[in-house]
């Protein structure tokens, strides 16, 4: 979740859904977030309707209350010389803020690697923006979308794209609606798999659209040169629904305010603590046939809202053997090949790389024009001297 969910100490508990897991968060009198079993032990109450106080979540049914440890602290509904408390644990899991989120682990304690070295949690938070939307949809869909680079070109277009493209004010704008046809060159990596889309820009050069997938649900969407970075974290609720975390951030400088609106999903969700887009399933995400027919590629009226009609409206979970994949889904394919051998050498007990490697984190995302007998690289000495020149 958000930080922001949890404002101060002993405020309001937040529900959350993890993995099919039922939890509550709550912000103790110390200010430290606990995510415990959302189910009281004694008859089942849910904790969302407990009282958040000294340090500490009082069930309100019979007053059973519990630390950040998920260990009973008070049991005064038992008399005072019982020891039962004592023995009372729920689930409860570690957690910590960084980039204006919370994190938690929820593994087995004793093998608790590091926190990821994403790069936007450990810089200030003038320099960093999250948000975050629910799609109701299997998370590896969205993932996909993430990575599939080439839709930009189609989906998230206007019809005057290739006619304004000579005076667009960025790379994307300027090269995408021109060749639509991206070549795809995929490399793996220690944190997940690198991707690189070429497309042809001028005579003497290519525009490259880099984007990365890290495991086990982040990505990294292209970007500007010398932009901020935006990367996305697809978190599961379960197996039929996913948070969107949209992570901005700007390693140099504070963000402005306009590089936080483009990223603020507040003004499109609906108010009803579903974090659903106001453009979504039940409304056929409002697409507009004559906006359709007229303006936008797809009349529906948001980025965000475009994606999820194309990936909630596969279906919850799809059903893949009905799939035909061109030369355009080499980086789904890396990526779904790289998710099952990870899962196949977990039931042998080797974990990912990258889970006990931090440092595989420490990753961009970019877009750049770059001379034809230039290649794209992760070499970081290449594109210093790339922007040096």
């Amino acid at each position: 979740m958000l930080a922001s969910e949890l404002p101060q100490p002993d405020c309001a508990p937040v529900r959350s859904r993890i993995f099919g897991e039922d939890l509550v968060a709550f912000r103790n009198s110390d200010g430290v977030i606990g995510l415990i079993d959302q189910f009281c032990p004694h008859r089942r109450a849910s904790l969302f309707f407990g009282r958040n106080e000294e340090c500490g979540l009082r069930c309100v049914y019979h007053g059973w209350k519990f630390d950040v440890e998920g260990q009973c602290v008070d049991m005064p509904s038992e008399p005072a010389d019982s020891n039962f408390k004592d023995k009372m644990q729920i689930t409860a899991y570690p957690t910590r803020e960084a980039g204006g989120m919370v994190w938690a682990y929820l593994g087995p304690r004793v093998l608790m690697p590091p926190m990821p070295g994403l790069e936007y949690t450990e810089l200030p938070e003038s320099q960093v923006y999250p948000t975050k939307i629910r799609y109701e949809s299997n998370f590896v869909q969205v993932i996909e979308g993430e990575i599939d680079t080439v839709h930009v070109a189609f989906l998230h277009s206007r019809l005057a794209d290739l006619e304004n493209s000579a005076t667009a004010g960025t790379l994307a704008g300027r090269y995408t609606a021109r060749d639509r046809a991206a070549r795809f060159h995929v490399q793996d990596t220690d944190g997940g798999i690198l991707i690189g889309a070429e497309r042809n820009a001028e005579e003497d050069s290519y525009y490259w659209r880099i984007s990365r997938w890290l495991f086990p649900f982040f990505t990294m969407i292209p970007r500007e040169p010398m932009g901020p970075v935006s990367g996305g974290a697809l978190v599961p609720i379960d197996d039929e629904n996913c948070w969107f975390f949209r992570i901005k951030w700007n390693p140099y400088k504070a963000l402005t305010p306009a590089e936080r609106a483009v990223n603020d999903f507040s003004g499109t969700i609906l108010p009803d603590g579903s974090w659903l887009n106001q453009a979504n399933k039940s409304n056929d995400y409002l697409i507009d046939r004559e906006a359709q027919r007229t303006k936008s590629y797809t009349g529906i009226p948001d980025g965000r809202a475009q994606d999820a009609a194309m990936t909630d409206g596969m279906g919850a979970i799809v059903d893949r053997n009905h799939e035909h994949l061109g030369s355009t889904d080499q980086a789904i394919i890396r990526m779904r090949r790289r998710l099952i051998q990870a899962a196949r050498e977990l039931e042998e007990g080797v974990e990912p790389y990258a889970a006990s490697h931090p440092e595989s984190y420490k990753v961009r995302s970019g877009g750049a024009l770059l001379p034809r007998d230039v290649f794209f690289t992760d070499d970081p000495t290449v594109w210093d001297d790339i922007t040096v020149k």
